[in-house]
């Protein structure tokens, strides 16, 4: 009875998309005036972050400014708190996250999607290891008090992966940090956190 309620559940999850289906089902949100439309916000604190955000060396390179759909997340954290959710969405046909570039113009470039699931729901629902996705397992990300970096950038402990379907990147495709971005036509205010977070010598930590 157990493995028929299995076999159940398990026909009635969604196959995990190629990543060919994730870019077909995404392209339209290199317009973000569709993703504005269709429910996703700039993220609150108006970052264009880089690697130096998370205490790792800067020739890793960028992520570029996050847009998020709060209702994929379940935001249920009050203000002014680490930002957590209840959520566990990791289907990247819909992602939590979409990460654009500005460009030399101003104008934001898609160049990445991401999906994020908060520890704490994820290991309630059951979940022993991290989420996956092409066999990849998805980053671990936990700010460290003890040091001035916020090495989650204002989140609870969670999960997330980067896919960067639509700017190569060169460390790899699901790495955190695409040296092939750069903040370097981000308005002053999307930088305005970077020189608070100057990286602390010898410091070595994974990023969002």
């Amino acid at each position: 009875m157990f493995l028929a309620a299995a076999l159940a559940i398990a026909a009635a999850a969604p196959a995990e998309p190629s990543l060919a289906e994730v870019r077909a089902a995404t392209e339209r949100f290199k317009d973000v005036k569709v993703a504005l439309a269709e429910g996703y916000v700039a993220d609150p604190s108006n970052t264009c972050h880089v690697a130096s955000h998370m205490g790792r060396p800067a020739e890793l390179g960028g992520m570029g400014i996050h847009y998020f759909r709060p209702d994929l997340l379940a935001i249920d954290s009050p203000p002014a708190a680490r930002i957590s959710g209840s959520a566990i969405h990791t289907d990247f046909r819909k992602p939590a996250i979409l990460i654009y570039e500005p460009n030399a113009e101003g104008v934001p470039e898609l160049i990445a999607v991401e999906n994020v699931v908060f520890e704490k729901a994820w290991t309630a629902a059951g979940n022993a290891k991290a989420p996956t996705f092409q066999g990849v397992a998805w980053d671990h990300m936990v700010d460290d008090p003890t040091t001035a970096i916020d090495e989650a950038h204002g989140f609870e402990p969670h999960y997330d992966l980067h896919v960067w379907l639509f700017r190569p990147n060169p460390a790899g495709m699901f790495k955190p940090f695409n040296p092939a971005v750069t903040c370097a036509h981000a308005r002053p205010a999307h930088m305005a956190h970077a020189a608070a977070a100057a990286p602390e010598a010898g410091a070595d930590h994974k990023g969002h």
